[in-house]
C-alpha cells in the first residue's frame, strides 16, 4: 500500500473501532465517573495513543491533517476518550516533542504511547483557570533541586495521571516540571458529581514540599510560559477544533435519525420545514468547520506561521457550531 493508502485504512479502522467500541461504552464511562485501565490499554495496543508521536519513540508519526481526522471520528464516539487524547497526546505528548531532552523523550514517551504512562497537563487553579501569568503555584531553588507548592484544579486525568506537566512560577517567571505522581508531598482529590466529563478523572492537586531534581525542568527554567505553555495550548486547540467537528456531527446524524423516526400530525418530522433548516444549517456549518481545521491541519504540517491564528479560527468557529448542533439535536 502506498502512504496515503495507509492513512486512509488506518482511518477506517478508528471509524469501526469508534462506533462499535467505543460509542457503545460511552454513556457506561460517564455513569460509572471512570474509564477502565482496561479500556486505556486497548487504546494504547491500537496505537491511539501516539498516532501524533514520532516514529523514534514508537507512535504512528502521523501529519496533523491525519491526526485531525483521527480526533474528529474519536471525539464522534464519546467526549471523555477524546479528552484523554488531547491531554495526553497533545498537550503533553507535544510538550514533550518539542521541548523535552532525550532522556525525558526516552523516559516517558514510549510508555505514553503504550498506554502504560498517562500524562496530564497541571496548568488550571482554583483562583485563576488557566491563565498561566497569573499562576499562584510556586517553586523555590533548594540546591541542585526546586520545591513546588501549590494547588492545580480541574486537571484532567490528574485521578489517574501516572506524571503530571505542572506550571509553577517564581517571582512571576514560569517553569514546566515533570513530576510523577507518587512524588512525596503530593495529594489527588478526585472531583465528582460533575454535570459532564465525569469520566475524565478531573482532580485537584495539591503540592506540599515537593521536591523536583533539575533533571525534572521541561525546556529552560523561566521558559514555561513562553515554551512550554504555549506550545502545548496550540496542539490543545488543534484537538479541540477537529472535535467539535465530531460532535456536531454526532448531533446531526441523532438528528436526522430521530426526525426519520418521529411521528406527529400524521408524518414524520423529518418533513417538517423547521427540522429540514436545523438539518440544512448544521450541514453547512460542520462544512465549513472541516474545512478550517483541514486549512489548519495542512499549514501545520508545513510549520507555516499562521497556523496558530488558523488553529485559534477554526476552534472558535467549530466550538460554536458543535454547540448550536448539539442544542437542536436537544431540541429535536
Amino acid at each position: 500500500m502506498t502512504e496515503p493508502q495507509l492513512k486512509e485504512k488506518f482511518l477506517e479502522d478508528v471509524k469501526t473501532f469508534a462506533y462499535e467500541t467505543i460509542y457503545i461504552k460511552a454513556n457506561l464511562f460517564e455513569e460509572q465517573e471512570s474509564m477502565p485501565k482496561s479500556f486505556i490499554d486497548e487504546l494504547g495496543e491500537r496505537g491511539y495513543l501516539g498516532v501524533n508521536i514520532s516514529k523514534e519513540y514508537g507512535g504512528s508519526g502521523y501529519d496533523p491533517l491525519t491526526y485531525g481526522r483521527f480526533i474528529e471520528e474519536i471525539g464522534k464516539a464519546c467526549c471523555a476518550t477524546r479528552t484523554l487524547v488531547t491531554v495526553h497526546c497533545s498537550l503533553v505528548g507535544e510538550a514533550l516533542m518539542r521541548w523535552g531532552d532525550e532522556s525525558q523523550k526516552e523516559k516517558y514517551l514510549r510508555d505514553m504511547v503504550k498506554g502504560k504512562r498517562i500524562g496530564a497537563f497541571a496548568l488550571s487553579e482554583p483562583e485563576v483557570g488557566s491563565n498561566a501569568s497569573g499562576i499562584q503555584t510556586s517553586y523555590q531553588k533548594s540546591g541542585d533541586n526546586f520545591i513546588i507548592n501549590g494547588t492545580k484544579k480541574w486537571i484532567s486525568f490528574a485521578g489517574i495521571a501516572d506524571f503530571y506537566i505542572v506550571i509553577a512560577q517564581n517571582n512571576g517567571k514560569a517553569t514546566a516540571f515533570i513530576v510523577d505522581s507518587n512524588t512525596d508531598g503530593i495529594t489527588v482529590s478526585p472531583i465528582k458529581g460533575m454535570l459532564a466529563g465525569r469520566a475524565t478523572h478531573i482532580a485537584q492537586i495539591e503540592f506540599n514540599n515537593v521536591e523536583v531534581s533539575k533533571e525534572g525542568i521541561l525546556g529552560k527554567e523561566e521558559m514555561g510560559f513562553n515554551y512550554v505553555v504555549n506550545t502545548a495550548l496550540d496542539h490543545g486547540r488543534y484537538c479541540v477544533a477537529w472535535s467539535g467537528v465530531g460532535l456536531a456531527q454526532a448531533a446531526l446524524e441523532e438528528i436526522v435519525k430521530y426526525s426519520r423516526k418521529r411521528t406527529q400530525f400524521e408524518q414524520k418530522i423529518s418533513k417538517f420545514q423547521y427540522i429540514q433548516g436545523m438539518i440544512a444549517d448544521a450541514t453547512t456549518d460542520i462544512h465549513a468547520a472541516r474545512a478550517l481545521c483541514t486549512k489548519a491541519g495542512e499549514l501545520r504540517a508545513i510549520n507555516n506561521p499562521d497556523s496558530v491564528i488558523e488553529t485559534t479560527i477554526a476552534k472558535y468557529f467549530s466550538s460554536k457550531i458543535a454547540m448550536k448542533a448539539s442544542i437542536d439535536a436537544v431540541q429535536v
